[in-house]
């Protein structure tokens, strides 16, 4: 009588084990080959202190973390250009990391850049990579794609005689970032936003008071999200891994970027594209 008892809990555990290694392979499948792929177009509205009216209902679209060539190919490239373009950008910012390595190929994959098409301009910051890989070869190449490039440096927009500022800082992870510099730039009057690809920079940020919003990528949102376990979060980016957070008067938003490093595969964490809506306050 033991015999079958013990015959029917073994087939009950071969079940278990045969839907666990389903459910292991199909989720390993989605991870490394659906998810990565599958970018979310994320709408945000923004109240900005200081933005005159002339510029409410101004649309920012945010890209970052391209990682061109590591993993993202020409085509998932276009695929997010034609993405941003859809949403009418007056103004298209990308938060860095623009390649994983320097191979040639990669940097000419940033060619596809040149077809995004915002109303006033495409600007950029670098990241820890475009700066550990010598980022002459990346400038140059986002120069011929017709992109403006902040270093340490201030972008001002005008519309009807008010003006937005746009400031980027270099790269935090390798010690370039000069907030000084950037203030000593930054005209009194108008709203004033900051790039900087490292979003715990939020705090040196918001501790001047001068801004009311900094967008940043970095983390990637961790890649890999599941319970007990929020993925791998690099160096300036614990304290504000993942889309909006309050800092003192002004509002930090990370975005999850598009590209991959580490692992190549995302889970609960899709890639994003963040569609900013200004408000005049």
């Amino acid at each position: 009588m033991r015999i079958p008892k013990f015959r029917s809990v073994l087939v009950k555990v071969i079940k278990v084990l045969l839907i666990g290694c389903a459910l292991i392979f199909l989720g390993s499948i989605y991870a490394h080959k659906i998810e990565p792929i599958w970018f979310e177009v994320k709408q945000i509205e923004i109240n900005l202190p200081k933005l005159d009216r002339a510029f409410d209902g101004y649309r920012i679209v945010q890209i970052t973390d391209l990682h061109a060539g590591d993993g993202t190919d020409r085509s998932q490239l276009e695929r997010v250009v034609e993405a941003v373009n859809a949403q009418n950008p007056d103004l298209v910012v990308i938060t860095g990391d623009h390649i994983s390595r320097l191979p040639r190929q990669h940097i000419e994959l940033l060619d596809t850049l040149a077809k995004l098409h915002p109303r006033d301009r495409t600007i950029s910051v670098l990241g820890n990579h475009d700066v550990y890989n010598d980022p002459t070869p990346i400038r140059t190449a986002l120069k011929q794609a017709g992109i403006t490039l902040l270093e340490n440096t201030v972008y001002t927009l005008n519309r009807n005689n008010a003006t937005l500022h746009i400031a980027g800082v270099g790269d935090v992870f390798a010690q370039q970032a000069r907030l000084d510099r950037v203030l000593a730039q930054l005209p009194p009057t108008g709203a004033a936003i900051m790039l900087a690809h490292e979003p715990d920079f939020a705090d040196d940020t918001a501790a001047t008071g001068r801004f009311g919003l900094q967008l940043s990528g970095h983390s990637h949102g961790g890649q890999i999200r599941i319970p007990f376990y929020n993925g791998y979060l690099p160096n300036y980016a614990i304290k504000y891994p993942l889309g909006r957070y309050q800092v003192g008067k002004m509002i930090q938003y990370t975005n999850r970027g598009i590209g991959m490093i580490k692992i190549h595969a995302r889970f609960n964490c899709r890639p994003e594209i963040s569609v900013f809506n200004l408000v005049a306050s």
